[in-house]
């Protein structure tokens, strides 16, 4: 399994955020294919105490590397990458992982 993790920054409108992200972005990126799974977690704090670095964060799972790389390429793919780069390109940091257990 392979998944594309985003990290997003608090943003300043936590709502305006919030209503592009889960009206707009999802909806666009669930459209992915091969796509298995997107689990997004909203941070509620940090364990040192506040609210932590982070807002959001969104795990995409994939088969593998290749149905990662593929959806990316894809135009649905596309369009996702440009959506969040226009409302949130200066906020989010993607990582690729591979499952290892």
């Amino acid at each position: 399994m392979a998944k594309l993790i985003a990290l997003y920054k608090h943003p300043e409108n936590k709502e305006a955020f919030d209503e592009h992200y889960f009206n707009v972005h999802g909806p666009l990126t669930e459209k992915i294919p091969g796509l298995r799974e997107m689990k997004v977690t909203k941070m509620t704090g940090s364990p040192m105490g506040g609210e932590g670095k982070y807002y959001l964060m969104c795990e995409m799972f994939y088969d593998d590397m290749d149905a990662l790389q593929s959806g990316m390429r894809s135009p649905e793919g596309k369009a996702s990458g440009k959506d969040v780069m226009g409302f949130a390109g200066d906020l989010v940091t993607f990582m690729i992982g591979e499952d290892v257990k």
